[in-house]
């Protein structure tokens, strides 16, 4: 096929019918191992729909085999077209042609996204339309700047570099660089994970008033389904490589109808109440392969019969709009009746805690400044204040949160804690040992504070030794408490054994290497070498903000569970509200280095009082009966 052959379909095109319409869309390795089945996908111009789904249930790879961006050793069958013009199959000088001008993509990670020794103008300049981009540098100029007010920056920061930027202005930046090419679809693939509640809010209004402004079509991938019926029309909920329900927001926030996206739902921690456990999906995803001829969620649902190990169910119509891949649907529909709303079902409410069993305080951080000195080439060195005045205190068996968007210092306070990083000014002291600035005095207290202060870092990926065993990391953990290097004793292999079944993990994981363990078990991971040495203090620095809903529940849950059984204290750093309720008793909120609010978590996050505190709590994405609320176009049963 020519280019020419491309632009006379594309011209002959029904104007009338759906920009991209895929049938019978699958993704196979080898050839024959299925990763994506049997995936159909209509959106028209000026819709927004959702694909939803845990990690590794099929989402991109099932959007990137359009545009052909597959690796290598992997195919795509099926029929795709793209406004007449056929995506699968299709040469990769054709496909070159059509990504990022007529179809584009804003990728997860602003970091990898954007090259790190190109300016921000470069990259939007880069990605101009080629009639705009042979013009003369002052009309490219004016271009670049008009594409980055579109977006909400300033025109200055076309000179600045990715690095110079925050995670929301780097995000804002791969949006207007996606967009400059004025494309027809674009595909955003999780562009919101791991960003602070107040961004993550900015970044979505300003995609869906970008997209209603040029009645362009959307496809957002993402793993929370709340944030796709915050802005999507229409949600495909994906698990194991299949579509398991379709269905508009109004209606999937209605009367949900397959386990998997209840069970989505439910694992979701509400903001407004503190509840007894959290709820959360139990197991795993599976290989696509292995389920392709049974229900794939059935070894993790509790409405599964034997049925559902024998036969593979067919996405079924249920009504015009709605369509569900469950056997069970009527009899799940006995319990929650037609036209009904769908509330998930949250465990009971736990009563108000008492603060009896805590004890003094254990950490004070009193009146600290924190001021970074940027060096200069020419002029002065501009000073950066990460905390301005800082003073708190955590007590024996208390759990805090530190609250605040990217860059309100709450890993800089973090990071002081454990003596790796020192104060301008101001006072820390930890278990009756106070931090000294620098010098061999620093030294030692920082090792002898390693037996009573641990972390749980936000990135499972990165926090373990690629190159070193579970074992081995939970062996050198248990040394440094004891003081004594016995790894390879009978007791410790006993106790490395112990810490996998606190933490939900077989003994025999103790033999494995990091790469062959989810993100989920990953992070179960960390936290047993973190409790391995037993500390009176555990910070957890964003530790569920990387992982699927569900696997966050099961990471909190266990928290919970560890911190009851061992009388740790915590703090507990996120920017996630829902998870404060559900994991202190006390709330600091910190707003570009300065404590704005701070208090009893309840009282916090029930009434507060600082403008902040309350812009946080309405960029919460809506809750169900809220969708539910205002979608007045709700097709009933």
């Amino acid at each position: 096929m020519t280019v020419e052959d491309v632009t006379v379909q594309s011209e002959t095109a029904d104007a009338n019918g759906p920009l991209l319409k895929v049938s019978g869309l699958s993704v196979y390795a080898n050839r024959s191992q299925v990763l994506v089945s049997d995936v159909n996908i209509t959106v028209p111009r000026g819709e927004t729909l959702g694909i939803v789904g845990e990690s590794g249930s099929g989402k991109s790879m099932a959007v990137r085999s359009l545009v052909g961006l597959l690796p290598p050793g992997i195919y795509a069958r099926g029929a795709a077209d793209f406004d007449g013009i056929p995506l699968i199959g299709t040469r990769e000088r054709e496909l070159r042609s059509l990504r990022g001008s007529r179809i584009s993509l804003l990728m997860q990670d602003p970091f990898s996204m954007l090259n790190p020794i190109h300016t921000v103008g470069e990259h939007v300049r880069e990605t101009l339309p080629p009639n705009v981009r042979k013009g003369g540098r002052q009309q490219v100029r004016a271009e670049v700047a008009a594409r980055l007010a579109e977006v909400g920056l300033d025109p200055a920061v076309a000179q600045k570099y990715p690095f110079q930027l925050s995670g929301g202005m780097r995000q804002r930046v791969a949006m207007a660089a996606a967009l400059a090419g004025d494309p027809e679809l674009l595909i955003a693939d999780e562009p919101t994970t791991a960003l602070d509640v107040t961004t993550q809010d900015e970044v979505l209004r300003l995609l869906a008033g970008l997209q209603k402004s040029r009645n362009m079509a959307l496809i957002l991938i993402t793993h929370d389904l709340h944030v796709a019926m915050d802005v999507c029309d229409r949600i495909q909920v994906m698990y194991a490589g299949r579509v398991v329900e379709e269905a508009t927001v109004a209606d999937l926030a209605r009367t949900p109808t397959h386990p998997y996206t209840r069970g989505l739902m439910s694992a979701s921690p509400p903001v407004d109440r503190r509840v007894e456990r959290l709820t959360s999906i139990p197991g795993s995803v599976p290989r696509a392969a292995a389920v392709e001829a049974i229900c794939a969620f059935a070894d993790r649902c509790e409405w599964s019969v034997g049925e559902c190990f024998s036969a593979r169910p067919a996405l079924t119509p249920i009504t015009i709009e709605h369509a569900s891949a469950c056997i069970r649907i009527d009899r799940i529909h006995d319990e929650f009746p037609r036209g009904s709303e769908f509330e998930p079902p949250l465990p009971q409410q736990s009563e108000s805690r008492s603060f009896d069993t805590i004890g003094p305080p254990i950490v004070e951080v009193a009146n600290v400044h924190k001021v970074y000195r940027a060096k200069a080439m020419f002029g002065k060195p501009k000073d950066s204040h990460a905390l301005r005045g800082v003073t708190f205190s955590i007590r024996a068996g208390e759990s805090v949160g530190l609250v605040g968007e990217s860059g309100s210092g709450k890993t800089t306070i973090a990071r002081a804690l454990l003596g790796l990083e020192h104060v301008t000014s101001g006072r820390i002291s930890a278990f009756g040992r106070e931090l000294a600035p620098t010098g061999s005095t620093a030294r030692k207290t920082r090792v002898e504070l390693a037996r009573e202060i641990q972390v749980v870092f936000q990135d499972p990926y990165a926090a373990l030794n690629p190159s070193r065993t579970i074992g081995a990391a939970l062996r050198e953990a248990i040394a440094v408490r004891t003081g004594a290097d016995k790894r390879d004793s009978d007791s410790v292999a006993s106790e490395v054994s112990e810490l996998l079944g606190k933490v939900g993990l077989p003994g025999s994981y103790a033999a494995l290497r990091p790469a062959a363990l989810s993100g989920g078990e990953r992070q179960r991971a960390v936290i047993a070498r973190a409790i391995a040495v037993r500390p009176r203090l555990l910070i957890c620095d964003e530790p569920v903000a990387a992982l699927d809903v569900s696997v966050q529940a099961q990471i909190l849950e266990l928290l919970r569970s560890i911190r009851a059984e061992n009388g740790m204290s915590m703090l507990f750093i996120t920017h996630d509200l829902a998870v404060v309720r559900q994991m202190t008793d006390r709330t600091v909120v910190l707003y570009r280095g300065e404590i704005v609010e701070a208090g009893e978590t309840e009282a916090v996050l029930d009434a507060p009082n600082h403008q902040y505190t309350q812009r946080l709590l309405a960029s919460v994405p809506s809750s169900i009966s809220a969708v539910v609320q205002r979608s007045s176009n709700a097709i009933p049963w």
